[in-house]
């Protein structure tokens, strides 16, 4: 199989699962289980693309220094504070403890 094959083939299985999304009955999403089950999918996704944006590189879980601005970020949503000095603490953070070399 080449690369442009397997290309082909996944854009077909995506597009067959968008189209059979638009199949299913809308009354399967309006009950009350399916619909908190798919609010809760939205975060479980989330949370896992922040964990592994976080922790990972390549194969590997590796503990530096967004962890700590993870943190901060997550305290400073905490107590509600504007998105925007959210992320220019947590990048604050982070590049004080790169500059300090205490995280890689």
């Amino acid at each position: 199989m080449t690369l442009w094959t397997a290309v082909l083939v996944a854009s077909l299985l995506c597009f067959a699962l968008k189209a059979l999304g638009y199949l299913i009955p809308p009354r399967w999403f309006t009950a009350p289980a399916p619909s908190r089950i798919i609010d809760l999918l939205t975060v479980a996704l989330l949370a896992a693309l922040v964990a592994v944006q976080t922790l990972g590189v390549g194969q590997q879980i590796v503990v530096d220094a967004r962890v700590p601005a993870l943190l901060v970020a997550a305290g400073l949503l905490m107590v509600r504070a504007p998105f925007l000095v959210v992320v220019v603490a947590a990048a604050v953070v982070a590049a004080l403890l790169r500059l300090w070399g205490l995280a890689a």
